[in-house]
């Protein structure tokens, strides 16, 4: 099993930096904290923050323009050229209690985004969903805490992490359709729970694991511990393959309620397998 040691890239301490995304386009990595409903940057050392709502669960770079689609507790935002404008309302889908959180999207630039209980005396209480055309749909009701979403180099699996289930599950994926069936546990994580994830060109998973310290790398078809990358922060959220030759993870934890040197730190991890790019929203 090949074992890495990811290092401090970024020192700022977050609340809950979650759902780091690589953009080529600008040699640009991007996150979000959370609780702090802020869109972070870093372009060449420098990091610039934006407010995009009260609470902030993904954001997913334009595929047009350099701005995000933001994911956030009341609606979905387009963040563009300074300014920031609702998309969808989202009072009608999500339950009083209900905060976006993870997101991606496929190579058809359809958003697929999870919520979950933003009110601990609630439960978990989250949902997945389907934005396709400006219309939301429902598409996993009742889910524990909707988290990390990756899809095969053929388009033909879709992965997708319920944390509270400790799995990370694989259903097949119609690309022409953007609907999901044949629902299978993939693999279970044990000492800690799966949150975010991403996919290598080799069509292998890693897996952030929440109270874990790590990344797993598992393989996409069996599910197989092939590998797992060392943290020095307890809670583990997201991470993407990025840099020049993409063989670089990004990594986010959280920072909350922790006070360890690299709780809530950005940490990079130099591998040998690279990612794909990542797909952009529109």
């Amino acid at each position: 099993m090949q074992t890495y040691k990811a290092d401090i890239y970024f020192n700022k301490k977050h609340s809950l930096a979650e759902g780091p995304y690589y953009d080529s386009r600008f040699n640009r990595l991007s996150w979000v904290d959370i609780p702090q409903g802020t869109v972070n940057t870093l372009i060449d050392g420098v990091c610039n923050s934006v407010k995009v709502g009260s609470t902030v669960g993904a954001a997913i770079p334009l595929k047009d323009s350099d701005g995000f689609l933001a994911c956030c507790t009341d609606g979905l935002y387009i963040e563009k050229d300074g300014e920031v404008k609702k998309l969808v309302d989202m009072s009608s889908h999500f339950k009083s209690f209900q905060r976006s959180n993870d997101a991606k999207c496929d190579s058809r630039g359809r958003l697929w985004f999870g919520s979950s209980s933003n009110d601990e005396t609630a439960g978990f209480g989250g949902d997945l969903f389907l934005l396709d055309n400006n219309v939301v749909t429902k598409v996993i009701p009742e889910t524990g805490i909707s988290n990390g979403m990756a899809w095969s180099s053929d388009g033909k699996t879709f992965y997708w992490a319920d944390s509270p289930e400790n799995a990370v599950f694989a259903f097949d994926y119609d690309m022409e359709t953007g609907t999901i069936s044949n629902r299978r546990v993939l693999c279970e994580i044990t000492d800690g729970v799966p949150d975010g994830l991403c996919i290598d060109a080799q069509d292998n998973l890693w897996i952030a694991v929440w109270g874990g310290r790590r990344v797993e790398n598992r393989d996409g078809k069996t599910g197989e511990l092939i590998g797992k990358i060392d943290v020095d922060a307890n809670n583990v959220t997201c991470c993407c393959f990025g840099g020049e030759s993409m063989d670089e993870l990004f990594i986010t934890t959280s920072g909350d309620g922790q006070d360890g040197e690299g709780d809530g730190c950005i940490f990079r991890c130099k591998l040998n397998v690279s990612g794909p790019e990542n797909n952009y929203f529109g």
